[in-house]
């Protein structure tokens, strides 16, 4: 018996030692952690696509020098993931609203995607004064009928600019003869696109020597296409319920002046911020409206905001 017992207690120290120069050699040294980070994390090349086209007009890719600005866009969008992730997001949110307008005005629906390497679908405003998800400057905006002013600038609705954009852009195609080209003019305005083809003597965007911001625009807008319609591909993971939704909203009409937007908001139910989330485009917290002119305002339905 006590044999048994010394055989055992022999056999557990030695376990338990080997179990110690285990953990020593496993330990995380400099070294292994280096080799184990070079496994755990992988960039890869990607795979261009044989074929990819913005707005159904067809990308020249066995021309090096666009195959090479294609594979830039690409990469670099990729793998800006938490950017990308943002996209994937506020698009569940926006397009909805964007691609109605634009099937309205016969604009492709690529041109959703023009919105998103603008303004990445949010409201923000460029050194030059270029404002909203689209990025109108105030001057296109007044010469589209919008109001533009420190107390109502209505290139922040979402809606009211999308209708400008499409405007313009049907304009630049009808001028520029492609969708491609209309959507470089949106970029750097019909005037600068159709000079540069005239002293370069070409008629395709993938010929055209542009600044780097125009140069980039369009494999810009072609990388987010295909990411943002491709997303397993691209090694995007998320679920329908990380999305972001687009709240129901009913209408109030005003034709008359507002003095306090946070008591108008209280009226419905909801507070001075929730009042101007949906209405960004209301500047300041009153309205003036001595011409008593008609206002839509948005309301949330009740039940989203606490």
């Amino acid at each position: 018996m006590k044999i048994i017992e010394r055989t055992l207690a022999l056999v557990g120290l030695l376990s338990l030692c080997a179990l110690f120069v285990y953990a020593l050699q496993d330990a995380p040294t400099d070294e292994n952690f280096e080799k184990q980070l070079i496994n755990d994390y992988n960039v890869y090349a990607l795979q261009i696509p044989d074929e990819l086209n913005f707005a159904g007009e067809p990308m020249p890719l066995k021309d090096p020098d666009t195959y090479e600005r294609m594979d830039r866009e690409l990469l670099v969008n990729t793998y800006w993931q938490s950017n990308a992730l943002l996209m994937f997001k506020r698009a569940k949110k926006y397009f909805p609203i964007i691609e109605p307008i634009l099937e309205k005005h016969g604009i492709p629906e690529d041109f959703k995607y023009l919105a998103v390497i603008e303004s990445g679908l949010t409201n923000v405003v460029s050194p030059a004064g270029a404002t909203g998800v689209w990025q109108i400057m105030p001057a296109t905006g007044r010469e589209n009928g919008l109001e533009v002013n420190d107390n109502v600038d209505e290139r922040y609705s979402l809606e009211k600019a999308t209708e400008v954009a499409c405007k313009y852009l049907k304009k630049s195609k009808q001028d520029l003869g492609s969708w491609t080209l209309a959507a470089a003019a949106y970029n750097a305005g019909n005037a600068g696109v159709s000079r540069r083809m005239k002293e370069q003597n070409v008629k395709s965007y993938y010929d055209l020597l542009l600044g780097e911001e125009t140069g980039r625009y369009v494999f810009r807008i072609v990388a987010l296409k295909e990411i943002l319609t491709n997303p397993d591909k691209y090694g995007f993971n998320f679920r329908e319920k990380d999305l972001y939704n687009n709240i129901p909203t009913f209408k109030v009409e005003v034709d008359s002046s507002v003095t306090d937007f946070t008591k108008f908001a209280e009226k419905y139910g909801i507070n001075y911020k929730v009042l101007k989330l949906h209405n960004p485009w209301l500047r300041d917290r009153h309205l003036i409206n001595k011409t008593r002119k008609k206002y839509v305002i948005d309301i949330p339905e009740k039940g989203y905001y606490n």
